[in-house]
């Protein structure tokens, strides 16, 4: 199935690390040029020699990055968008994920640190991305919520929270960008764990007794991997998504429905 991504830039924060490069590899597949963006300048580094020397229909450039300082990423998009005539997919995949305390021990430090990268990084670099779609009348916008976002994550309130304000963030560029064709869609992932979504039950636990606990919850028995978020990543950023925006899509093997 051709997704349209030929010819197109796609720019990916976070790209260095495990879902976002995987975001990257899926993308530059489909035939975009991606900009792999990350704070990690050798994690980007390494993503980017990657793709170039293996067997991609699109290329990819690295880009150090702090979506926290908010001059350096409007200039640093301005820089790409004279550089690659402009960027047509923003995924906005950065985030934190390690703060771990329920509320009345929640370290305040955290919780400053990840409203910055987690919400307002994302501001920040769609802030700068975004004027350049409306222009062009072209553009596709992912942003990565979580299953804690939409129900909750016990011990983690910033980054649950963090993550239920993409869901709005990401609705209302929606309802701004319908207009002019820049879509905007939101994924839930429940947890990704790569090859460990492949262990037996008994093995996971040895792993990771919480990981092990959510796969025997989930109602197809284990956990997500990396390219189960990517492969909708870049359908969500084609021609085919041409008429999906505003959506909460959650990517869990089922393990946010109710069951008995």
């Amino acid at each position: 199935m051709d997704l349209g991504l030929d010819d197109r830039t796609a720019l990916v924060t976070g790209g260095g690390g495990r879902i976002g490069s995987e975001d990257c590899r899926v993308l530059a597949r489909e035939g975009a040029d991606v900009v792999v963006l990350d704070v990690n300048e050798s994690a980007a580094e390494s993503v980017a020699e990657e793709i170039e020397n293996g067997e991609y229909d699109g290329g990819a450039v690295p880009v150090e990055c702090d979506l926290t300082d908010r001059e350096e990423v409007h200039a640093t998009v301005e820089a790409l968008e004279e550089e690659t005539g402009g960027i047509d997919v923003l995924v906005n995949n950065a985030g934190m994920v390690d703060a771990r305390g329920k509320v009345e021990d929640f370290d305040d430090e955290l919780w400053e640190r990840d409203l910055e990268i987690n919400l307002t990084g994302t501001y920040n670099v769609t802030r700068a991305v975004y004027p350049g779609m409306v222009d062009r009348e072209w553009g596709r916008i992912v942003h990565m919520s979580s299953v804690a976002g939409t129900d909750g994550g016990f011990g983690q309130l910033s980054y649950s929270a963090t993550k239920a304000a993409l869901v709005g963030f990401g609705k209302t560029i929606a309802l701004e960008g319908a207009r002019h064709n820049v879509t905007s869609n939101v994924l839930a992932p429940s947890i990704v764990v790569g090859t460990l979504a492949d262990l037996p039950q008994e093995q996971l636990a040895e792993v990771d007794e919480h990981f092990a606990r959510i796969a025997d919850a989930t109602p197809m028995g284990h956990l997500g991997r990396e390219e189960d978020v990517a492969e909708f990543v870049a359908y969500l950023c084609s021609e085919r998504a041409s008429y999906v925006t505003g959506q909460v899509i959650g990517i869990t093997g089922g393990v946010d429905l109710f069951t008995y």
